[in-house]
This record gives C-alpha cells, structure tokens and sequence, in this order.
C-alpha cells in the first residue's frame, strides 16, 4: 500500500456522488472513441494521399505495394504517438500533483534539458548518429538529471519548491551547455536540428521496443499512485494526517515521471504543451481527483499529439510539420486561455 488509509476519505478526496462517477466513467469511454477515431485519421490521412482502399489493403492484406509500406510506416508512427502523448500527459500530471504548481511540466524539472544534453553529447563527443543509439543516451540523461534534482532538492526530505528550483537550475546549465557545444559543431547542430523539434516521423518497430518496456512500468506506476499524490497536492501537515508517506510518494512520483518522460523524449524529442496543457483540460471537467485525472489524461493526451501529427501532415504537403512545431503553435493560445479561467488554473 502506497498510503495507510483505507477509506477514500483518506486519499485526499472526497467520494464522488454515484451520479457524478456514472457520468465520469461514460466520459472515459467517449474520450476512448475519440482516441479511436484519431487514431483511424492518422493511419488513414498523412503527406501522401492514399484512397481508403489502399488503406485497407495495407492494414489487413500488406504485400509490398507503395501503399501497404506507407501504410506500415504510418502504423509505427501511430504507435509510437499514442504511447509518447500517454507518456507525456501522465508526467505532466504527476509532476502538477507533485509539485503543487499547475503549471509544472517535465521541463520544469530538467528531463527534456537532460535528455537533450546527453543526445548532443553523443553525437559530438561519441559519435552516435542513429536514432537507435539517441535513445538510450537521451533516456539516460533524462534519469541523470531526474536523480540530480530529486538529490539536490533534498531526497526524501525534498519540497515542491525546492524540487522546482533544482530543476530550473540544472535546466539552465544544461542548455547553456547545449547551445555552446551546438555553435562550435556544425555537424551536431545539423542532427540535432530536427531531433530538438519533437517529430513522429523516424519512429520504426525498434524504437518502440526499445521504449516500450519503460513506457508501460512508469504508466503503471503512476496509476498506482493517484491516491497518495491526491493527499500530497494538499500540503504536507495535510497529507501526513492522512497517512500519506510523503518522502515515498515523492520519490516514487519523480520515478514515475522521469521514466515516462524520458522514454517518451528519447524516441521523439522534447515535445511542449501536450504534459502541461491536458492535465488542465481534464481537471476542468473532473476536479482535482487523480484518480479520474490520470486515466482521462492517458487517453486524450494521445488524442492531442496524434491529432497534431496528422495536422502537420496535412498544411504543409507533400511536406510535412514536425508535430513539436505544431503542439506549439496550437497550445500556446489555447493554455493561455485555459490559465485565465480560475476553475483550470488551480489543483
């Protein structure tokens, strides 16, 4: 047991009316067929128009044919979008609960910084120029500077604010160090180029088996600790009257989070507003119980990604837009919206 509190009273929230956990529940199945749906867009709709019928054959009667490969490729691409944005959305979450600050994401706590000075490095100083190989740098890195800031903002006896600061201090140095070693070598600005955007585009079958394994042990994590973060999003003289055992919490919270934002980065970069700007929108219409929070997050973060995937796809053909350009330009003025209504600004 993370917490010592059997009653749901005790996990921080309140039990919910039967009528308000009917209507979530069925939300939760809308908020599947959503995803089902953009799903079907992004395997069906991409830079090279294929007729549906080409579509089809490709899915259930591949043999080869320009369409099954793109097809195939497009599969890939799909896979690895829903696994990252469910990766993405659930350490953005966490990390919401963990810190106290609804506008804490992973690079608030330096795992995009991290993963990114470690990939930079291999390329200049290893010479690693395969994605293959970025992944287990970047991945590495991300759990490097997890570890770093969780030490550094006092272990077990760490605080929201100091993890904050611990983060944002190492963030600066390490992009600092990006910049420096990027402006001296022409070639690692060249590979890095397309890698610090955030892009769907190179995922292959090993890329996801690499990621995978990490993928699913931090989603399980941090489902499992929905109800010990639901006591310690209310302070911590709160949390300990509930039971909650803060310094575990927390250290199985940074775990959770710098697993599946690591993982999620290595494969396709650093992508912006997907863990920030979904938990938001799901608070708005479930509260600040985690336990609804991060399911309804795992699926419609995926949602997001994949929808801004297929819709940089589309504007730019036959090219096409990295999808960490277009989260961008669709999340900026939608979360500067979302900020300003006082009901999704707050835990």
């Amino acid at each position: 047991m993370l917490v010592d509190s059997p009653p749901e009273q005790r996990a921080g929230t309140a039990p919910a009316p039967p009528i308000h956990r009917a209507i979530r529940a069925v939300g939760l199945l809308v908020a599947a067929a959503i995803l089902v749906l953009v799903v079907l867009a992004s395997i069906a709709i991409g830079a090279k128009e294929l007729s549906l019928g080409q579509v089809w054959h490709g899915l259930f009667h591949g043999s080869g044919t320009y369409g099954d490969v793109v097809v195939d490729e497009r599969l890939s691409r799909t896979l690895l979008g829903l696994l990252a944005g469910a990766a993405l959305g659930l350490s953005g979450a966490v990390l919401q609960a963990l810190t106290r600050n609804p506008l804490a994401d992973p690079g608030l706590l330096g795992i995009n910084a991290g993963a990114s000075a470690a990939v930079v490095t291999a390329i200049t100083y290893f010479g690693v120029t395969s994605l293959s190989g970025y992944v287990w740098f970047a991945f590495a890195g991300a759990a490097a500077v997890g570890a770093l800031v969780w030490f550094l903002g006092g272990g077990r006896g760490a605080t929201p604010v100091r993890l904050a600061l611990a983060g944002t201090a190492i963030s600066a140095a390490l992009y600092g160090y990006l910049q420096a070693v990027m402006i001296t070598d022409d070639a690692a600005l060249g590979r890095m180029r397309f890698w610090t955007v955030g892009s769907l585009a190179s995922a292959t079958d090993a890329t996801i088996t690499q990621v995978l394994p990490f993928l699913g042990a931090g989603t399980v994590l941090a489902l499992l600790l929905a109800r010990p973060l639901n006591a310690v999003a209310l302070g911590d003289d709160t949390a300990r009257a509930l039971g909650a055992h803060l310094g575990r919490t927390r250290a199985l919270a940074m775990l959770a989070a710098t697993v599946l934002c690591g993982a999620a980065t290595a494969a396709c970069g650093p992508i912006v507003f997907v863990g920030l700007m979904i938990p938001h929108v799901v608070r708005s219409f479930t509260g600040p119980d985690l336990r609804w929070i991060l399911p309804y997050t795992t699926l419609l973060s995926p949602v997001l990604l994949l929808g801004a995937d297929v819709v940089g796809r589309v504007v730019a053909r036959p090219a096409e837009l990295q999808v960490g350009i277009v989260t961008a330009l669709l999340g900026a003025p939608v979360f500067i919206f979302l900020v300003r209504r006082r009901r999704t600004a707050q835990l």
